[in-house]
């Protein structure tokens, strides 16, 4: 009988299909290791990208690593470029978006995990 291991690798991220262009690579989480507790992503958002306004359940921390992104949040515009990070709470009105000519790529952790239920997006 083995002992189970305390750690778990992963050898490819789970790729979330979307239609917007954005490239979603989740390597901790619901999606991709059963993790409710948190979640962890990659992400490349393409130029002139942007995602409806949502009311997330969830924290999340955004590190961006190349690029500029920009955040609308409770009426206020926060700007993000190369090696700043950024903490939005849970119940924030939230909109993402890459309004500039060049792609960002970022990595985002949420608490609890990411879930399209708790995501709230609007229509």
């Amino acid at each position: 009988m083995s002992t189970p291991k305390n750690y778990f690798r992963n050898p490819q991220p789970f790729r979330v299909p979307t239609t917007d262009g954005k490239l979603i690579e989740e390597h901790v989480g619901l999606a991709s290791t059963g993790t409710g507790q948190y979640s962890l992503a990659h992400m490349v958002a393409p130029p002139q990208w942007s995602e409806p306004h949502q009311r997330p359940e969830f924290d999340e921390i955004t590190i961006v690593v190349r690029g500029r992104k920009r955040f609308e949040i409770d009426g206020d515009v926060v700007e993000l470029g190369a090696g700043e990070s950024l903490l939005i709470r849970a119940g924030a009105r939230v909109r993402y978006s890459n309004p500039f000519d060049a792609e960002c790529e970022y990595w985002s952790v949420c608490v609890p995990a990411f879930s399209p239920a708790t995501v709230h997006r609007e229509e």
